[in-house]
Protein backbone atom coordinates (compact mmCIF):
# COMPACT_ATOMS: atom_id res chain seq x y z
CA UNK A 1 0.00 0.00 0.00
CA UNK A 2 2.83 2.39 0.86
CA UNK A 3 4.24 1.96 -2.68
CA UNK A 4 0.86 2.51 -4.34
CA UNK A 5 0.38 5.95 -2.84
CA UNK A 6 2.86 7.83 -5.10
CA UNK A 7 1.32 6.21 -8.20
CA UNK A 8 -2.11 7.26 -7.00
CA UNK A 9 -0.87 10.83 -6.64
CA UNK A 10 0.50 10.82 -10.21
CA UNK A 11 -2.80 9.51 -11.59
CA UNK A 12 -4.85 12.08 -9.75
CA UNK A 13 -2.53 14.87 -10.86
CA UNK A 14 -2.99 13.77 -14.48
CA UNK A 15 -6.78 13.67 -14.11
CA UNK A 16 -7.03 17.04 -12.36
CA UNK A 17 -4.90 18.80 -14.97
CA UNK A 18 -2.66 21.81 -14.68
CA UNK A 19 -5.53 24.05 -13.58
CA UNK A 20 -5.65 22.24 -10.20
CA UNK A 21 -2.00 22.69 -9.23
CA UNK A 22 -2.85 23.98 -5.75
CA UNK A 23 -5.03 20.95 -5.00
CA UNK A 24 -2.39 18.65 -6.47
CA UNK A 25 0.37 20.24 -4.40
CA UNK A 26 -1.73 19.87 -1.24
CA UNK A 27 -2.38 16.22 -2.06
CA UNK A 28 1.33 15.68 -2.62
CA UNK A 29 2.16 17.15 0.79
CA UNK A 30 -0.48 14.94 2.40
CA UNK A 31 0.88 11.77 0.77
CA UNK A 32 4.45 12.71 1.62
CA UNK A 33 3.46 13.35 5.25
CA UNK A 34 1.61 10.03 5.39
CA UNK A 35 4.69 8.18 4.20
CA UNK A 36 7.00 9.97 6.66
CA UNK A 37 4.65 9.51 9.62
CA UNK A 38 4.27 5.81 8.79
CA UNK A 39 8.03 5.28 8.77
CA UNK A 40 10.06 2.29 7.58
CA UNK A 41 10.00 0.16 10.74
CA UNK A 42 7.73 -2.85 11.24
CA UNK A 43 4.14 -2.39 12.29
CA UNK A 44 4.90 -4.12 15.58
CA UNK A 45 7.70 -1.73 16.55
CA UNK A 46 5.84 1.31 15.25
CA UNK A 47 2.74 0.50 17.25
CA UNK A 48 4.79 -0.44 20.30
CA UNK A 49 6.52 2.96 20.19
CA UNK A 50 3.20 4.73 19.61
CA UNK A 51 1.52 3.10 22.60
CA UNK A 52 4.60 3.41 24.78
CA UNK A 53 4.37 7.18 24.34
CA UNK A 54 0.61 7.07 24.96
CA UNK A 55 0.87 5.16 28.24
CA UNK A 56 3.93 7.07 29.44
CA UNK A 57 1.85 10.21 29.08
CA UNK A 58 -0.91 8.50 31.07
CA UNK A 59 1.56 7.82 33.85
CA UNK A 60 3.04 11.32 33.87
CA UNK A 61 -0.43 12.92 33.94
CA UNK A 62 -0.74 11.81 37.56
CA UNK A 63 2.08 14.17 38.56
CA UNK A 64 2.60 17.93 38.21
CA UNK A 65 -0.70 19.75 38.36
CA UNK A 66 -2.51 16.82 40.00
CA UNK A 67 0.13 16.65 42.75
CA UNK A 68 -0.32 20.36 43.44
CA UNK A 69 -4.10 19.93 43.45
CA UNK A 70 -3.93 16.82 45.68
CA UNK A 71 -1.64 18.43 48.25
CA UNK A 72 -3.64 21.67 48.30
CA UNK A 73 -6.77 19.62 49.01
CA UNK A 74 -4.94 17.99 51.94
CA UNK A 75 -4.29 21.44 53.40
CA UNK A 76 -0.77 22.18 52.17
CA UNK A 77 0.03 25.88 51.54
CA UNK A 78 1.20 27.18 48.16
CA UNK A 79 4.77 27.71 49.30
CA UNK A 80 4.91 24.15 50.72
CA UNK A 81 3.55 22.69 47.48
CA UNK A 82 6.09 24.70 45.52
CA UNK A 83 8.93 23.33 47.61
CA UNK A 84 7.75 19.73 47.17
CA UNK A 85 7.51 20.10 43.38
CA UNK A 86 10.91 21.78 43.29
CA UNK A 87 12.54 18.96 45.26
CA UNK A 88 11.36 16.43 42.67
CA UNK A 89 12.60 18.62 39.85
CA UNK A 90 15.96 19.11 41.54
CA UNK A 91 16.31 15.33 41.87
CA UNK A 92 15.76 15.09 38.14
CA UNK A 93 18.13 17.99 37.56
CA UNK A 94 21.17 16.40 39.22
CA UNK A 95 20.66 13.09 37.38
CA UNK A 96 19.90 14.39 33.87
CA UNK A 97 23.50 14.41 32.64
CA UNK A 98 24.51 11.03 34.10
CA UNK A 99 21.17 9.62 32.95
CA UNK A 100 21.78 10.75 29.37
CA UNK A 101 25.35 9.41 29.46
CA UNK A 102 24.05 6.03 30.64
CA UNK A 103 21.51 5.89 27.82
CA UNK A 104 24.26 6.70 25.28
CA UNK A 105 26.55 4.03 26.73
CA UNK A 106 24.11 1.19 27.40
CA UNK A 107 22.86 -1.00 24.53
CA UNK A 108 19.83 -2.23 26.54
CA UNK A 109 17.77 0.92 26.14
CA UNK A 110 14.47 -0.94 26.45
CA UNK A 111 15.59 -2.29 29.83
CA UNK A 112 16.47 1.20 31.08
CA UNK A 113 13.07 2.52 30.04
CA UNK A 114 11.32 -0.43 31.73
CA UNK A 115 13.13 0.12 35.02
CA UNK A 116 12.23 3.80 34.96
CA UNK A 117 8.54 3.03 34.34
CA UNK A 118 8.46 0.64 37.31
CA UNK A 119 10.01 3.28 39.58
CA UNK A 120 7.44 5.87 38.50
CA UNK A 121 4.70 3.39 39.43
CA UNK A 122 6.26 2.99 42.88
CA UNK A 123 6.27 6.75 43.45
CA UNK A 124 2.58 6.95 42.49
CA UNK A 125 1.69 4.23 45.02
CA UNK A 126 3.55 6.14 47.74
CA UNK A 127 1.52 9.29 47.04
CA UNK A 128 -1.74 7.35 47.08
CA UNK A 129 -1.14 5.25 50.18
CA UNK A 130 1.19 7.28 52.41
CA UNK A 131 0.81 11.04 51.77
CA UNK A 132 2.70 12.19 54.86
CA UNK A 133 5.45 14.79 54.56
CA UNK A 134 8.43 12.42 54.46
CA UNK A 135 6.83 9.98 51.98
CA UNK A 136 5.59 12.76 49.68
CA UNK A 137 9.14 14.11 49.42
CA UNK A 138 10.40 10.54 48.82
CA UNK A 139 7.88 9.99 46.02
CA UNK A 140 8.77 13.26 44.32
CA UNK A 141 12.50 12.49 44.48
CA UNK A 142 11.92 9.00 43.05
CA UNK A 143 9.82 10.42 40.24
CA UNK A 144 12.47 13.03 39.46
CA UNK A 145 15.21 10.40 39.26
CA UNK A 146 13.32 8.21 36.81
CA UNK A 147 12.42 11.06 34.45
CA UNK A 148 16.13 11.58 33.77
CA UNK A 149 16.43 8.19 32.06
CA UNK A 150 12.95 7.41 30.70
CA UNK A 151 12.67 10.50 28.48
CA UNK A 152 16.08 10.15 26.76
CA UNK A 153 15.60 6.39 26.46
CA UNK A 154 12.37 6.83 24.48
CA UNK A 155 13.99 9.46 22.24
CA UNK A 156 16.97 7.14 21.71
CA UNK A 157 14.68 4.25 20.78
CA UNK A 158 12.92 6.53 18.29
CA UNK A 159 16.16 7.70 16.66
CA UNK A 160 17.55 4.17 16.61
CA UNK A 161 14.46 2.90 14.83
CA UNK A 162 13.83 5.60 12.19
CA UNK A 163 17.13 7.51 11.75
CA UNK A 164 17.80 11.23 11.36
CA UNK A 165 15.85 11.69 8.15
CA UNK A 166 12.55 10.64 9.72
CA UNK A 167 13.25 11.81 13.28
CA UNK A 168 11.33 15.08 12.94
CA UNK A 169 8.15 13.32 11.87
CA UNK A 170 8.65 10.51 14.40
CA UNK A 171 9.13 13.00 17.25
CA UNK A 172 5.95 14.81 16.26
CA UNK A 173 4.11 11.49 16.19
CA UNK A 174 5.51 10.59 19.63
CA UNK A 175 4.22 13.80 21.14
CA UNK A 176 0.87 13.41 19.38
CA UNK A 177 0.37 10.07 21.13
CA UNK A 178 1.58 11.59 24.40
CA UNK A 179 -0.95 14.38 24.10
CA UNK A 180 -3.75 11.89 23.42
CA UNK A 181 -2.74 9.92 26.50
CA UNK A 182 -2.64 13.07 28.60
CA UNK A 183 -6.09 14.17 27.45
CA UNK A 184 -7.86 10.86 28.02
CA UNK A 185 -6.17 10.15 31.33
CA UNK A 186 -6.68 13.64 32.72
CA UNK A 187 -10.42 13.26 32.11
CA UNK A 188 -10.53 9.85 33.80
CA UNK A 189 -8.45 11.06 36.74
CA UNK A 190 -10.61 14.15 37.14
CA UNK A 191 -13.72 11.95 37.38
CA UNK A 192 -11.97 9.58 39.80
CA UNK A 193 -10.73 12.46 41.95
CA UNK A 194 -14.17 14.06 42.04
CA UNK A 195 -16.42 11.04 42.59
CA UNK A 196 -14.19 8.34 44.12
CA UNK A 197 -11.23 9.73 46.04
CA UNK A 198 -8.34 12.06 45.40
CA UNK A 199 -5.92 9.17 46.01
CA UNK A 200 -7.55 7.24 43.12
CA UNK A 201 -5.61 9.54 40.76
CA UNK A 202 -2.32 7.95 41.83
CA UNK A 203 -3.62 4.39 42.09
CA UNK A 204 -4.68 4.73 38.47
CA UNK A 205 -1.25 6.09 37.57
CA UNK A 206 0.44 3.02 39.08
CA UNK A 207 -1.91 0.65 37.26
CA UNK A 208 -1.12 2.27 33.90
CA UNK A 209 2.53 1.24 34.23
CA UNK A 210 1.50 -2.29 33.21
CA UNK A 211 0.29 -1.48 29.64
CA UNK A 212 3.28 0.85 29.25
CA UNK A 213 5.63 -2.06 29.92
CA UNK A 214 3.68 -4.28 27.50
CA UNK A 215 3.98 -1.65 24.76
CA UNK A 216 7.71 -1.36 25.43
CA UNK A 217 8.13 -5.12 25.02
CA UNK A 218 6.53 -4.91 21.54
CA UNK A 219 9.43 -2.83 20.16
CA UNK A 220 11.72 -5.23 18.32
CA UNK A 221 15.31 -4.98 19.53
CA UNK A 222 16.67 -6.25 16.20
CA UNK A 223 15.30 -3.13 14.47
CA UNK A 224 17.14 -0.69 16.75
CA UNK A 225 20.40 0.68 15.36
CA UNK A 226 22.29 1.42 18.56
CA UNK A 227 24.91 3.65 16.95
CA UNK A 228 22.11 5.61 15.31
CA UNK A 229 20.25 5.75 18.65
CA UNK A 230 23.02 7.95 20.08
CA UNK A 231 23.36 9.96 16.84
CA UNK A 232 26.81 8.59 16.04
CA UNK A 233 28.60 8.95 12.73
CA UNK A 234 28.38 6.48 9.89
CA UNK A 235 30.84 3.82 8.76
CA UNK A 236 33.96 3.45 10.90
CA UNK A 237 33.07 6.49 13.00
CA UNK A 238 29.84 4.85 14.21
CA UNK A 239 31.65 3.44 17.24
CA UNK A 240 33.17 6.78 18.26
CA UNK A 241 32.09 9.30 20.87
CA UNK A 242 33.01 12.92 20.35
CA UNK A 243 35.06 14.35 23.20
CA UNK A 244 33.00 16.24 25.76
CA UNK A 245 35.28 19.25 25.34
CA UNK A 246 34.44 19.41 21.62
CA UNK A 247 30.71 18.98 22.27
CA UNK A 248 30.91 21.81 24.80
CA UNK A 249 32.38 24.25 22.26
CA UNK A 250 29.03 24.56 20.47
CA UNK A 251 27.95 28.08 21.52
CA UNK A 252 24.55 27.70 19.86
CA UNK A 253 23.80 24.93 22.34
CA UNK A 254 24.12 27.39 25.22
CA UNK A 255 21.92 29.96 23.49
CA UNK A 256 19.24 27.33 22.98
CA UNK A 257 19.60 26.17 26.59
CA UNK A 258 19.10 29.74 27.82
CA UNK A 259 15.92 30.06 25.77
CA UNK A 260 14.60 26.79 27.20
CA UNK A 261 15.33 27.85 30.79
CA UNK A 262 13.36 31.06 30.32
CA UNK A 263 10.48 29.24 28.64
CA UNK A 264 10.28 26.68 31.44
CA UNK A 265 10.40 29.39 34.07
CA UNK A 266 7.37 30.95 32.40
CA UNK A 267 5.46 27.74 31.76
CA UNK A 268 6.02 25.42 34.73
CA UNK A 269 4.05 27.40 37.33
CA UNK A 270 1.08 28.64 35.35
CA UNK A 271 -1.18 25.59 35.57
CA UNK A 272 -0.14 24.60 39.14
CA UNK A 273 -1.02 28.11 40.36
CA UNK A 274 -4.39 27.95 38.62
CA UNK A 275 -5.01 24.42 39.98
CA UNK A 276 -4.37 25.55 43.55
CA UNK A 277 -6.87 28.37 43.13
CA UNK A 278 -9.45 25.83 41.95
CA UNK A 279 -8.74 23.52 44.89
CA UNK A 280 -9.31 26.35 47.36
CA UNK A 281 -12.77 27.11 45.94
CA UNK A 282 -14.90 24.46 47.64
CA UNK A 283 -18.08 25.60 45.85
CA UNK A 284 -16.97 24.14 42.50
CA UNK A 285 -16.35 20.59 41.16
CA UNK A 286 -12.64 21.35 41.28
CA UNK A 287 -11.26 18.00 40.07
CA UNK A 288 -13.38 18.13 36.92
CA UNK A 289 -12.50 21.76 36.24
CA UNK A 290 -8.81 20.98 36.63
CA UNK A 291 -9.15 17.98 34.34
CA UNK A 292 -10.71 20.26 31.75
CA UNK A 293 -7.74 22.62 31.95
CA UNK A 294 -5.33 19.71 31.51
CA UNK A 295 -7.27 18.10 28.67
CA UNK A 296 -7.66 21.27 26.59
CA UNK A 297 -4.00 21.78 25.56
CA UNK A 298 -3.57 18.06 25.00
CA UNK A 299 -6.40 17.98 22.48
CA UNK A 300 -4.66 20.78 20.60
CA UNK A 301 -1.32 18.98 20.79
CA UNK A 302 -2.79 15.69 19.49
CA UNK A 303 -3.48 17.26 16.13
CA UNK A 304 -0.67 19.80 16.07
CA UNK A 305 2.40 17.83 17.24
CA UNK A 306 2.80 15.59 14.16
CA UNK A 307 2.55 18.60 11.89
CA UNK A 308 5.10 20.57 13.91
CA UNK A 309 7.59 17.80 13.17
CA UNK A 310 6.57 17.65 9.52
CA UNK A 311 6.61 21.39 8.86
CA UNK A 312 9.89 21.86 10.73
CA UNK A 313 11.45 20.18 7.69
CA UNK A 314 9.80 22.64 5.31
CA UNK A 315 10.04 25.93 7.20
CA UNK A 316 12.85 25.27 9.67
CA UNK A 317 12.98 24.95 13.45
CA UNK A 318 13.49 28.58 14.43
CA UNK A 319 10.23 30.12 13.08
CA UNK A 320 8.11 27.50 14.84
CA UNK A 321 10.02 27.95 18.10
CA UNK A 322 9.45 31.71 17.94
CA UNK A 323 5.72 31.10 17.58
CA UNK A 324 5.72 28.82 20.62
CA UNK A 325 7.59 31.30 22.83
CA UNK A 326 5.43 34.25 21.75
CA UNK A 327 2.21 32.37 22.44
CA UNK A 328 3.44 31.43 25.92
CA UNK A 329 4.01 35.12 26.69
CA UNK A 330 0.45 35.89 25.54
CA UNK A 331 -0.88 33.10 27.76
CA UNK A 332 0.74 34.68 30.82
CA UNK A 333 -0.84 38.04 30.01
CA UNK A 334 -4.24 36.37 29.69
CA UNK A 335 -3.96 34.66 33.09
CA UNK A 336 -2.76 37.92 34.65
CA UNK A 337 -5.84 39.76 33.41
CA UNK A 338 -8.71 37.27 33.62
CA UNK A 339 -9.85 34.70 36.18
CA UNK A 340 -13.07 33.38 34.64
CA UNK A 341 -13.01 29.68 33.79
CA UNK A 342 -13.82 30.06 30.04
CA UNK A 343 -10.82 32.35 29.57
CA UNK A 344 -8.64 29.96 31.59
CA UNK A 345 -9.64 27.28 29.08
CA UNK A 346 -8.65 29.62 26.23
CA UNK A 347 -5.30 30.14 27.94
CA UNK A 348 -4.84 26.39 27.97
CA UNK A 349 -5.63 26.28 24.25
CA UNK A 350 -2.67 28.63 23.80
CA UNK A 351 -0.64 26.30 26.00
CA UNK A 352 -1.38 23.45 23.61
CA UNK A 353 0.12 25.39 20.71
CA UNK A 354 3.24 26.50 22.60
CA UNK A 355 3.81 23.08 24.19
CA UNK A 356 3.44 21.24 20.88
CA UNK A 357 5.95 23.58 19.24
CA UNK A 358 8.57 23.69 21.97
CA UNK A 359 8.51 20.08 23.18
CA UNK A 360 8.67 18.56 19.69
CA UNK A 361 11.31 20.98 18.44
CA UNK A 362 13.54 20.64 21.50
CA UNK A 363 14.24 17.00 20.65
CA UNK A 364 14.68 17.82 16.96
CA UNK A 365 17.09 20.71 17.61
CA UNK A 366 19.19 18.51 19.92
CA UNK A 367 19.33 15.86 17.19
CA UNK A 368 20.46 18.55 14.71
CA UNK A 369 23.20 19.86 17.02
CA UNK A 370 24.59 16.42 17.92
CA UNK A 371 24.65 14.80 14.47
CA UNK A 372 27.70 12.53 14.19
CA UNK A 373 28.84 13.07 17.80
CA UNK A 374 27.42 9.97 19.46
CA UNK A 375 26.32 12.25 22.31
CA UNK A 376 22.62 12.71 21.52
CA UNK A 377 21.35 11.45 24.87
CA UNK A 378 24.04 13.20 26.89
CA UNK A 379 23.12 16.53 25.32
CA UNK A 380 19.47 15.67 25.86
CA UNK A 381 20.46 15.26 29.50
CA UNK A 382 22.07 18.70 29.46
CA UNK A 383 18.95 20.28 27.97
CA UNK A 384 16.86 18.28 30.43
CA UNK A 385 18.98 19.77 33.20
CA UNK A 386 18.22 23.24 31.87
CA UNK A 387 14.53 22.36 31.73
CA UNK A 388 14.64 21.18 35.33
CA UNK A 389 16.48 24.34 36.41
CA UNK A 390 13.90 26.57 34.77
CA UNK A 391 10.93 24.55 36.00
CA UNK A 392 12.20 24.08 39.57
CA UNK A 393 13.10 27.77 39.83
CA UNK A 394 9.61 28.59 38.60
CA UNK A 395 7.69 26.30 40.95
CA UNK A 396 9.97 27.10 43.87
CA UNK A 397 9.77 30.86 43.42
CA UNK A 398 6.20 31.21 42.18
CA UNK A 399 4.60 30.33 45.50
CA UNK A 400 6.52 33.11 47.22
CA UNK A 401 6.09 35.51 44.28
CA UNK A 402 2.33 35.07 44.11
CA UNK A 403 1.98 35.26 47.89
CA UNK A 404 3.84 38.58 48.05
CA UNK A 405 3.02 40.44 44.80
CA UNK A 406 -0.36 38.92 43.92
CA UNK A 407 -1.83 37.22 40.88
CA UNK A 408 -1.50 40.11 38.42
CA UNK A 409 2.20 40.82 38.88
CA UNK A 410 3.01 37.15 39.38
CA UNK A 411 1.71 36.21 35.94
CA UNK A 412 3.27 39.33 34.40
CA UNK A 413 6.67 38.13 35.65
CA UNK A 414 6.12 34.70 34.09
CA UNK A 415 4.95 36.26 30.82
CA UNK A 416 8.03 38.48 30.68
CA UNK A 417 10.30 35.43 30.93
CA UNK A 418 8.69 33.90 27.81
CA UNK A 419 9.02 37.22 25.94
CA UNK A 420 12.74 37.42 26.77
CA UNK A 421 13.15 33.82 25.55
CA UNK A 422 11.61 34.78 22.20
CA UNK A 423 13.87 37.83 21.91
CA UNK A 424 17.00 35.77 22.68
CA UNK A 425 16.03 33.08 20.18
CA UNK A 426 15.30 35.61 17.45
CA UNK A 427 18.54 37.54 17.81
CA UNK A 428 21.16 34.98 18.85
CA UNK A 429 20.25 31.54 17.53
CA UNK A 430 20.79 30.21 14.01
CA UNK A 431 18.57 27.80 12.09
CA UNK A 432 19.68 24.18 12.83
CA UNK A 433 17.88 22.26 10.08
CA UNK A 434 20.53 20.53 7.94
CA UNK A 435 20.60 20.81 4.20
CA UNK A 436 21.06 17.05 3.85
CA UNK A 437 20.83 14.04 6.15
CA UNK A 438 23.79 11.67 5.96
CA UNK A 439 21.85 8.59 7.04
Amino acid sequence: MAYALPRLHISLQHLLGSGSSVVSRGLGWFLEAHKIFRGSISSQSRRGLDWLNFFLADIQTGFGAFVAFYLADLGWHKDQVGIVLSVGMIAGLVTQLPGGAIVDWAPWKRGIAGLGIAMIGASALILALAPNTFMVFTAEILHGLTASVVTPAVAALSLGLVGRGAMSARTGRNFGYKAAGNALTAGAMGVAGQYIAKSAIFLGTAALCVPALIALSCIRSDEINYAQARNAGIGKSAANFQRLFDVGKNLQLYVFAGCIVLFQFADASMLPIVSQDLALDKNQPDALLLAGLIITPQIVAVGLSPWVGYYSEKFGRKPLLLVGFAIEAARGLLFATFTGYPLLVFGQLLSGVSAASVTVLTVIVVADMTAGTGRFNLVQGFIGTMIAIGASASTGASGFIFEHVGRLYGFLILSSAAAVAAALLGTAMHETRPGKYLD
